[in-house]
């Protein structure tokens, strides 16, 4: 649902009011960008340091966000997953900006039976950092200690519940690999996972969702929805988004067990991909994504 020139402008309505009457909000770890914002319950998606200046092309933090370029849903790299996310503007660039959704309950819907059968009871290895790399592989081949520790690799089902009681894809760019119910890694994950996602994203499964000014609303359901954001062009101006996550409380909101984790011996390889097919990568310089070999 996008909510625009309403002139909501009050940060509380995601942390204290609104969005936390949806359920309980996730916290942002540490190194996630709060001090900017005040609060742990949001998360700083702009392009703005905590100085107030821009961002600028070479750091850490600009390469990081490259990543939210690509198809992904909401902290599905967490063991806990998302229910809802609500981000709100406070501030668009002149140069416009946009986010694009893509719907993954009728895209699994329309696939062929033959292929529901194959995919249905996969596990997929959720990395954040394996987006990360997708997305900027010059700053990402090498983790920090803090990333290393504070944020390991999630395992969720493939196939979930949606809300209406159908199933829907649980996929994102985090998605590295993918796993049969007892625990051997499927070959060739990464095409597999790239073919889906090219599935749910075709034009008929998505749209596009103009900013438009201060106080816009966006709020999606990440068990049964896909997003990506325009990335970061030097072009751009200041981009105050600041997102609130409502964590799940459904069925499945919490993955497989840690005891089938362990028993599956799940993430006893946590290597990069050596990828051998097109991987996403993201043109800073003009805000589109491409494909580059």
């Amino acid at each position: 649902m996008a909510y625009t020139d309403k002139g909501l402008t009050v940060t509380p309505i995601l942390d204290t009011g609104f969005g936390a009457e949806l359920g309980t909000p996730e916290v942002n770890p540490s190194w996630g960008g709060t001090a900017r914002v005040g609060t742990q319950y949001l998360f700083d998606v702009s392009n703005i340091e905590a100085d107030g200046t821009v961002v600028k092309k070479g750091t850490r933090r600009w390469a990081h966000s490259l990543g939210n370029a690509l198809w992904h849903t909401d902290s599905s790299f967490n063991q806990h997953r998302a229910k809802y996310s609500l981000l709100l503007s406070h501030s668009v660039p002149d140069t416009g900006c946009a986010t694009e959704y893509a719907d993954t309950r009728q895209s699994w819907k329309d696939l062929p039976a033959e292929k529901k059968a194959e995919l249905r009871d996969l596990v997929v290895e959720h990395d954040l950092w394996h987006s990360r790399r997708m997305a900027s592989p010059e700053h990402y081949s090498h983790l920090t200690e803090e990333e290393r520790t504070k944020k390991p690799p999630a395992y969720h089902r493939l196939v979930q519940k949606a809300p209406n009681g159908e199933e829907a894809v649980f996929l994102a760019a985090h998605a590295k690999r993918l796993f049969t119910p007892d625990g051997k890694e499927v070959p060739n994950s990464q095409n597999i996972i790239r073919d889906l996602i090219e599935h749910c994203t075709l034009p008929k499964y998505s749209f596009l969702a103009q900013w438009n000014s201060p106080g816009d609303l966006m709020w999606w359901d990440n068990r049964q929805s896909m997003h990506r954001a325009q990335p970061y062009n030097e072009k751009m101006g200041p981009r105050d988004v600041r997102r609130s996550t409502v964590l799940d409380d459904g069925e499945g909101s919490h993955g497989i067990t840690q005891e089938e984790i362990q028993r599956l011996d799940l993430g006893s390889n946590d290597a990069p991909i050596v990828y051998d097919i097109p991987v996403p990568k993201v043109d800073a310089g003009n805000g589109v994504t491409v494909m580059a070999a």
